[in-house]
């Protein structure tokens, strides 16, 4: 396996990309838009030389990483030649099942077609394809060079040669795999979502302010980042996804999405990619200034 394609040039597809190409892969970045392209690609860019800065390559390093990354505008072209597509779209299941039925299509026989989905049915999606038995699951971390985890999902019909080849890819690039089974949320957000929810909920109704929750739960429980800033850092409107994918999909009013979710992904406060969630990111994209509409 040599050749990797990338559907979705954004914030997890560029990282993505980025850990594939650094790895040695070559490596087809694919979008529908040339700003979306070069944005992700100076995102590499830059990642790359936080590393050299950090003394963890070299410019060499950079350079061979970068020339290993091909950009293209058109599905067809970019998985051509592909030995395994990795699908990083917005996590909307009608653009990823129209993206599959494309990729099925375009893309060589003996391709593997993987999703970054981070809730959506594998089982799903691969119904879409002529190939149900090499679609499967990649759900990568953010920020994917960094983070060592993948959850790997194997959907109703996926091959047990394929679920260990993803397996053995994944360690070559230096990652931690773990298989799940196709459930809505899988593992992480089948875990993490409800917290988040519930700490809007705990805001939503009163009981602490921002701040506050994020402080109990860094200082009580350990964790890296307060539950409100890592849904502004992941993107209220991911998190509303997400959740909207485990109620559809498990018919538990448990599982409902908080009212203020809604009511600020509807408004566009989307977290750290809009400039305002939870916190307010207009002059740092830290956590450090508590949105105006929750003081």
């Amino acid at each position: 396996m040599k050749n990797i394609t990338v559907i979705g040039a954004g914030t997890m597809g560029n990282g993505i990309a980025h850990t594939f190409a650094q790895s040695g892969f070559k490596v087809a970045l694919v979008d529908i838009s040339q700003e979306n392209i070069d944005r992700g690609l100076n995102t590499i860019a830059k990642n790359l030389d936080r590393m050299i800065a950090k003394e963890r390559i070299t410019e060499a390093d950079k350079a061979t990483t970068l020339g290993n990354i091909t950009s293209y505008l058109d599905l067809k072209a970019g998985v051509a030649q592909a030995d395994l597509v990795v699908e990083a779209a917005t996590e909307n299941v009608n653009l990823k099942l129209k993206i599959f039925g494309d990729m099925d299509e375009f893309a060589p026989a003996n391709c593997i077609l993987s999703t970054n989905t981070s809730s959506i049915s594998i089982t799903q999606i691969a119904a879409v394809t002529k190939r149900p038995e090499k679609v499967i699951g990649m759900h990568f971390m953010n920020p994917v060079p960094i983070m060592k985890l993948v959850e790997i999902i194997r959907g109703y019909s996926t091959s047990d040669e394929v679920t260990k080849t993803i397996m053995e890819l994944s360690k070559q690039l230096g990652k931690t795999p773990t298989e799940v089974n196709d459930y809505p949320g899988f593992v992480a957000n089948r875990i993490l979502m409800p917290m988040i929810n519930e700490a809007i909920e705990t805001l939503y109704n009163g009981v602490a302010g921002v701040e506050e929750i994020d402080t109990v739960m860094k200082l009580g429980m350990a964790h890296p980042m307060g539950p409100l800033q890592l849904a502004d850092f992941i993107g209220l409107d991911v998190c509303l996804s997400i959740l909207n994918v485990m109620h559809d999909g498990f018919k538990n009013p448990k599982y409902a999405p908080c009212p203020l979710l809604v009511n600020m992904v509807m408004a566009g406060k989307k977290g750290v990619k809009s400039g305002e969630g939870f916190y307010d990111y207009s002059t740092s994209r830290k956590a450090e200034v508590v949105s105006a509409s929750f003081k």
